[in-house]
């Protein structure tokens, strides 16, 4: 084993490893150095936050410029086209939630040194997940993400709603992990190893037995629990309503993108040949996603919550691809991933925006009229929430077409005329919030959109949204570069 060249393979993770603890003592000593300062605000966020961007900048530097294909640590990590792909993605949403949340706890007066902080070291372990080519470093990916996102939930600890939505993640959590662990303990029982490439060894030479399979389902149900796919889905409304913005656009963007990557490397390498065996489950979660995230949000009056329900449906779209263990559906599930994180980025931005008087709101019932009090920010809201439902020609209907094309050539067109008939449904809870920026009696007006970040935001993923179609080809071409690195 080559150390040096194996520290190359895990650089990103090791600049945003050694520079999470550097800004976490520069926070303490920060923290403890003037006590006369109100519990909250002890050090000025912004330092920190932008302290954590500048390494997700340089972590991203780390992973473009680093080895295109190699294996590190007997072959625990891997970087390739595909780890790469999901690290870029990764790492943007990650940057930009931080930018997000400095405005936000700021302008709420809950500036604390440990937010940046507990975002990158969640993010550390997203980059882990990702390059994980063994379940032993799949687990321990996870599990870094999930400590720091049970944290991140309840951050605003002196809410009763994020404390509630905290301790659900957590024991729900902890669940899904056990699961997992004891399905992941099944694989390695009858197949004699957690490697992904020895795994796919013995599937293929069919020296496997029942074992194998309950040790998939018990995979598939705790990796579900992470993307927030029906049935594995209670947490999410509680959870997205009860965390701060910010955190929530964390877990709605980074999180989602982390979890599904390692959906698709955790079941396409080791288990090619049992697809016959896995398809079926993965095309029943998918189904029932998009059909409770269509029918589910129509009735809801909080916004969050009403995003909580959109992202379970969209899960279940993308997983559509992944049922169809094709290169083409793991492209159609990277291409959805890379405009699904610009467009609820911009989302949550707006919502972010949704404050009166210092205070945020987040009933459907405050964009009453928001087209006479602010227009431009209800034509952004719109063309991001039409954007979702897949109008073309907005981004999001080219996120659902590479799907639905994939899930058609793999024979699965039962459950792709379904995913269509959800987005129509889905439609239904969009236009609505389209009618009521526009059409229904102004309320009191929003205070104003103030952070340059928030606004930097909201114009991106609106140029996204609009224009994705002119600059689709390096999107599509990276995205099936990294397919490729999955299912040759």
């Amino acid at each position: 084993m080559n150390l040096q060249a194996d520290l190359l393979v895990l650089l990103p993770e090791l600049i945003l490893a050694m520079g999470a603890m550097v800004l976490l003592l520069a926070g303490a000593v920060l923290a403890g150095g003037d006590r006369s300062k109100p519990a909250g605000s002890e050090t000025p966020l912004p330092g920190i936050s932008w302290g954590a961007i500048v390494l997700l900048v340089l972590a991203g530097v780390a992973t473009v410029t680093g080895p295109e294909q190699a294996a590190a640590f007997h072959g625990a990590f891997v970087a390739d086209g595909f780890s790469r792909f999901a690290k870029i993605l990764i790492l943007t949403a990650a940057a930009l939630s931080i930018l997000m949340a400095d405005e936000f706890f700021t302008s709420q007066q809950l500036s604390r040194f440990e937010l940046p902080v507990l975002m990158l070291l969640a993010t550390l372990g997203m980059l882990l997940m990702v390059s994980s080519a063994s379940f032993l470093s799949l687990y321990m990916g996870l599990e870094l993400q999930s400590l720091s996102l049970y944290v991140l939930a309840a951050f605003n600890r002196d809410h009763l709603r994020s404390s509630e939505a905290g301790l659900k993640y957590f024991v729900l959590g902890a669940l899904s992990s056990g699961m997992m662990l004891y399905g992941i303990s099944l694989i390695y029982g009858f197949t004699g190893s957690t490697q992904f490439s020895s795994i796919a060894t013995v599937t293929h030479a069919g020296a496997t037995g029942l074992g194998v399979v309950f040790g998939i389902v018990f995979l598939i149900a705790g990796l579900a629990f992470k993307v927030s796919a029906v049935p594995f889905h209670m947490w999410t409304p509680d959870v997205y309503e009860g965390a701060p913005t910010p955190v929530t656009a964390y877990f709605a963007t980074a999180a989602k993108v982390a979890a599904l990557c390692l959906f698709l490397r955790a079941i396409l390498i080791p288990f090619p040949d049992l697809a016959h065996q896995w398809r079926q489950i993965i095309v029943f979660i998918s189904v029932l996603s998009m059909a409770l995230g269509a029918i589910a949000a129509i009735g809801q009056r909080n916004i969050k919550r009403l995003m909580a329900y959109s992202s379970i449906g969209h899960m279940g779209y993308a997983l559509l691809g992944l049922a169809a263990g094709t290169a083409l559906g793991a492209r159609g599930v990277l291409i959805y991933l890379a405009i699904y994180v610009f467009t609820n980025l911009g989302v949550f931005a707006c919502i972010q925006a949704m404050q009166r008087k210092g205070k945020p709101v987040e009933t459907i019932s405050d964009l009453a009229g928001l087209a006479r009090n602010d227009i431009k920010l209800a034509s952004v809201f719109s063309l991001l929430f039409l954007s979702l439902a897949g109008l073309p020609p907005l981004a999001g209907f080219f996120a659902k077409f590479y799907v639905f094309l994939a899930a058609i050539q793999a024979g699965l067109v039962i459950p792709a005329v379904l995913g269509v008939l959800a987005s129509a449904i889905g439609l239904v809870y969009y236009l609505r919030l389209v009618k009521v920026m526009f059409f229904d009696e102004p309320v009191e007006a929003f205070d104003p959109v103030s952070g340059l970040g928030s606004k930097a935001i909201l114009v991106i993923s609106s140029l996204v949204a609009l224009f994705f179609i002119l600059a689709a080809s390096p999107v599509i071409t990276a995205a099936d570069a990294a397919a490729k690195a999955l299912v040759p």
